[in-house]
């Protein structure tokens, strides 16, 4: 809503008239949703929308050239967070495979990746680039305080303290005494005994706390809800803790069985359950964290794990879950969510080759352009406007910006079912519309944004135009806006 003089304080409200077109067959509905003019909830922090990256993917991603890192990925994700400070978080489970080598020091049989100068001179140029803050892991599988403080030593000295956020001492440990950590000679090896419990946990933290350098420190990382149970004693425990990290994945990649709770395919992945499900899963890990004063960080998401499922992850519908599933996460309180993407992962945001004269190209993966249109719709500082909306396929978010500038976002998050909007505004007169639209949710590329792509390959990480945001006006107080399967729209009045 254009803002032409002081805000009278009364509440206005914006009635979202939502008519079902259906199959041929199917009756018409009508639906009707209200926003809230009175903005709700905490203002959006900068670097709400970051990524997450393995170690060993850094050097993928960005190049050795420190004179050049990779244009295309720094503009990639400075669109994210426009006019802030990016969190990019760097860890995995390259968090426990990796180190830094020390003299007469044999590494652990769970290494596989060696930390270098080299590594640390291009993280470091990247953060610069971006202006960014750094997330970073440390191991704490291999059992050895030393082995994490040398890292951390070398990562604060030759990357900088003025680029970390914080070190993350090791990556879901909650299953170290479960999942496999390497295999030696046909058996499984794992970080920790199977009696390796929450109590476990704390004291090896306190232990890795006190012998690493003084930095801020990230944690617990947890993968699941078993041990997110006991937050608020893990807290108590490490008063300095600087930001408190958890891990989600609605789906689960290695599943082989359609049928199978958690599968990841197309309709799990557009259900309820993937988006506001897992908002709602944690939510009260983020009040135990503003208990006691912490930002609380999905510090890796993505839409399963495992790497993902091909013809789900990598596809449209993924990018319409994390546009939902983001607004989500934001209206429960989360602090910040990092996107986990991996080189050959089927989740992959983005992957990277080098053409002639080595310059740099990048495909850019549906899922990008979810995240990209939130990052529009919801600006730093913005506040969420309530909305009062029926249960179904389409989700509307609206939130108000340090602008003036009202923006609704709407998803259809149904495959075959077309909806049409009639708006209804006091006083409406202007507004612009954009679209995000792909051929069908199960589409993997062809997706445009305000009427731009990326295309098959970008040499620059930006759109080639200007979106197009066509101008609406209203008729009678009211805009009509149709949208189709498997899209969203963004009116920004």
């Amino acid at each position: 809503m254009h803002r032409h003089g002081a805000r009278t304080g009364m509440v206005a409200a914006l009635v979202v008239s939502l008519a079902l077109w259906g199959l041929a067959a199917a009756a018409q509905a009508q639906l009707v949703a209200s926003v809230s003019a009175t903005p709700t909830g905490q203002p959006l922090p900068a670097g709400f929308l970051g990524v997450s990256l393995e170690y060993r993917a850094l050097h993928l991603y960005a190049g050795d050239d420190l004179g050049a890192v990779d244009p295309v990925l720094v503009r990639l994700l400075a669109q994210l967070a426009p006019g802030q400070a990016p969190v990019l978080r760097i860890g995995g489970d390259s968090t426990d495979g990796t180190w830094w080598p020390m003299r007469g020091v044999i590494p652990p049989g769970g290494i596989y990746y060696r930390l270098s100068q080299g590594w640390l001179r291009t993280t470091r140029a990247l953060a610069g680039a971006l202006g960014a803050r750094l997330i970073l892991g440390v191991n704490l599988a291999a059992g050895r305080p030393a082995l994490a403080a040398a890292e951390a030593r070398a990562l604060l000295a030759g990357i900088g303290s003025q680029y970390i956020e914080a070190l993350e001492i090791g990556n879901e440990p909650d299953l170290y005494g479960a999942a496999g950590w390497y295999r030696l000679k046909g058996r499984t090896v794992f970080a920790r005994s199977r009696r390796y419990d929450l109590g476990s946990f704390i004291g090896d933290f306190s232990r890795w706390r006190e012998a690493l350098p003084s930095a801020p420190l990230a944690g617990p990382a947890f993968s699941g809800s078993s041990w997110m149970g006991g937050l608020s004693r893990f807290l108590s425990a490490e008063p300095g803790l600087a930001v408190v990290t958890y891990h989600r994945y609605p789906l689960r990649g290695c599943l082989t069985k359609p049928r199978a709770p958690g599968y990841a395919s197309i309709a799990n992945l557009l259900a309820d359950g993937s988006a506001s499900g897992l908002a709602r899963g944690v939510a009260g890990y983020a009040a135990v964290a503003h208990a006691h004063g912490l930002p609380f960080r999905i510090g890796e998401m993505n839409s399963a794990s495992c790497g993902g499922r091909k013809g789900t992850s990598d596809t449209f519908a993924s990018a319409l879950w994390v546009l939902d599933t983001l607004f989500n996460l934001a209206s429960v309180g989360v602090d910040g969510v990092n996107i986990h993407s991996l080189p050959g992962a089927s989740y992959e945001l983005f992957s990277f080759s080098r053409g002639h004269g080595g310059a740099w190209r990048a495909t850019v993966h549906p899922e990008y352009y979810g995240m990209l249109l939130f990052a529009q719709a919801f600006p730093v500082g913005a506040q969420l406007l309530p909305v009062s909306a029926p249960a179904g396929p389409v989700k509307v978010w609206a939130t108000e910006g340090t602008d003036g500038h009202v923006r609704v976002v709407a998803i259809n998050k149904s495959t075959s079912s077309r909806y049409t909007f009639q708006l209804q505004v006091p006083g409406a007169a202007q507004g612009t519309l954009e679209y995000l639209l792909a051929r069908s949710a199960a589409a993997t590329g062809g997706v445009t944004l305000g009427g731009q792509s990326f295309g098959a390959q970008t040499t620059t990480g930006a759109l080639p135009g200007p979106q197009s945001a066509t101008p609406i006006a209203a008729s009678a107080g009211s805009y009509s806006i149709s949208l189709p399967p498997a899209s969203a729209a963004l009116l920004t009045q």
